[in-house]
């Protein structure tokens, strides 16, 4: 038998072991079966065992800790269950991208499209406004024309005269109409009609006023006497070649 151990003390020795006075149970282990009764302060209130017994106590066994499987799988839940709403964001982003690109371009065409409409408005009226100009001036180089025909343009006239058609000429006024030129309806006025051996289509054999114009604007046809060929009864010989009415008789 063993004496009771008294309190404060070390722990009670029954039947050769150690029994631990906190738990009740044999205490284990190599380091308790070799130490002496009452040299230790484990089983004392406060001592340095009692601080062990407590550590162990709150210390998480190894079933309370949390696996990292445990771990990893609540980690990993949060973004799978946000790449939902993270994608839909992502789609609208580039719709509202592709609809943003669309409407610039289509500003772009537009705005290009009307510099393109303004610079040829702009062209028309400046061509409009240079014609209406030059078209009052017409009648004086008429007069100028007939003069240098004459050889009555001489001196300070004929100077005044040059420095005039070189400034009409810089603003696009160009004049047109020689003889022998292919008469052109279109840009050629007929004020009389001849046939003649000397032409193969119709010509403009005579120029009576010359015409002008500003770019692809007649500003006035030339006046022209227009000269057709004459063909026979088979379209190769002249009109003189034809026979009289008194050789079929």
């Amino acid at each position: 038998m063993t004496a009771p151990e008294e309190p404060g003390m070390g722990p009670v020795i029954r039947d050769n072991r150690r029994i631990d006075p906190v738990t009740g149970q044999p205490r284990r282990g190599r380091h308790a079966a070799s130490q002496p009764a009452g040299t230790s302060g484990a089983g004392r209130p406060g001592g340095p065992g009692s601080r062990h017994i407590k550590a162990d106590e709150n210390a998480r066994t190894p079933e309370e800790e949390v696996s990292p499987t445990e771990g990893g799988a609540t980690t990993t839940a949060g973004p799978a269950a946000a790449s939902p709403p993270e994608s839909a964001a992502a789609s609208q982003l580039q719709s509202q991208l592709v609809e943003r690109t669309a409407d610039l371009q289509r500003l772009q065409a537009e705005y290009a499209n009307y510099r393109k409409r303004v610079d040829r408005d702009r062209a028309t009226v400046r061509e409009q406004a240079v014609a209406s100009a030059l078209s009052e001036l017409l009648p004086v180089l008429d007069a100028i024309g007939q003069a240098r025909e004459h050889g009555e343009l001489s001196g300070g006239f004929k100077s005044v005269a040059d420095s005039l058609q070189a400034a009409v000429g810089k603003l696009g006024l160009v004049s047109y109409g020689q003889r022998g030129d292919a008469f052109d309806p279109k840009i050629h006025e007929a004020l009389t009609h001849t046939y003649s051996p000397d032409v193969d289509e119709d010509t403009c054999v005579e120029i009576f006023q010359p015409g002008y114009k500003v770019g692809e604007r007649i500003l006035r046809p030339a006046r022209v006497a227009v000269a057709a060929p004459t063909t026979g009864p088979d379209d190769s010989g002249e009109a003189a070649g034809w026979p009289s009415g008194e050789e079929n008789n």
